[in-house]
């Protein structure tokens, strides 16, 4: 009997969205011609249980890598990162795979990365479902139910090198979302699709957010894409510095007391630009400095 309550606890189905939390997280690799390259130099990152997030930013600014620790793809060189309960930043490889396998799905960037080439479309759903404790399967969307909402029924028994590669994305997310990942993380997810496609995978990404309470943070440089998030993050020089909330966009203060200016500012304000900070009330006024003045 004990042994029998003890499979029910490891076999509960854990519901609702990963918490995701960054302190002073720093990443640095090697190039092949030994260089070390800092990608990220003390992001500082909070998102909400359920929440659904934009990561935006110009390319080689961090935000792949950013997206990538957070899937415990790979490992920070510094700092902490906790999902939820869990601080990845110490667990164990066993300890993370255990929770990559159970609460985080990652859609990398390039549909062949997240797909069997040959197995069919249902067939590479079927697969990333194994994952899942049998007693879990059956709360589990059916493939076909899945493949359906990506437009992919009449391909259902294609293999998957036969189809195209807007087709390849829209399976891959299929396969991503498969397990009701609390935590969803998608690089890229809407390249290479025509419009109608992307709608169409936009809007299971939303609504594995809305009926499961999945957090969901993608990675975008498309605007259309980042406009139908409540909230986005800007990676720049492998830090966070700016955020929009329901279209308002804020600069953010990082914990050294850095602040990014907007790219429209930096434009009118060079570098060595004299700024004058001034409060004013309980807010400050920036103004630029004349030169000779």
């Amino acid at each position: 009997m004990t042994h029998v309550r003890e499979a029910s606890r490891a076999d509960a189905v854990e519901t609702g969205g990963l918490s995701v939390r960054c302190e002073g997280v720093v990443h640095l690799y090697r190039t092949v011609q030994g260089h070390d390259v800092v990608a990220l130099q003390g992001v500082d990152l909070q998102i909400s249980a359920g929440e659904r997030v934009a990561l935006l930013g110009p390319s080689g600014s961090g935000k792949s890598t950013l997206l990538a620790l957070l899937g415990g793809i790979q490992r920070a060189s510094a700092g902490r990162i906790q999902l939820g309960e869990h601080d990845i930043s110490r667990q164990s490889d066993a300890e993370l795979t255990r929770l990559r396998s159970s609460s985080v799905s990652t859609m990398l960037q390039g549909a062949d990365r997240n797909l069997l080439p040959y197995a069919t479309t249902r067939q590479n759903v079927e697969f990333a479902q194994l994952a899942v404790p049998r007693s879990r399967r059956r709360d589990l969307p059916s493939p076909d139910d899945l493949l359906a909402r990506v437009r992919l029924s009449e391909q259902a028994d294609r293999t998957v090198a036969n189809l195209s590669g807007g087709q390849r994305q829209r399976a891959a997310l299929a396969a991503t979302v498969a397990v009701h990942p609390r935590l969803l993380l998608a690089d890229e997810p809407t390249s290479q699709l025509n419009d109608d496609d992307r709608d169409q995978v936009l809007a299971l990404m939303h609504e594995v957010g809305e009926e499961l309470g999945t957090t969901v943070v993608v990675v975008t440089h498309d605007p259309a894409v980042s406009a139908t998030f409540p909230r986005t993050v800007t990676i720049k020089s492998g830090r966070v510095g700016l955020e929009g909330r329901d279209g308002v966009e804020y600069v953010v203060i990082g914990a050294d007391g850095v602040l990014q200016l907007p790219a429209h500012l930096v434009e009118q304000w060079p570098q060595g630009t004299m700024v004058r900070i001034e409060p004013e009330e309980a807010d400050l006024l920036l103004s630029r400095e004349e030169q000779g003045r």
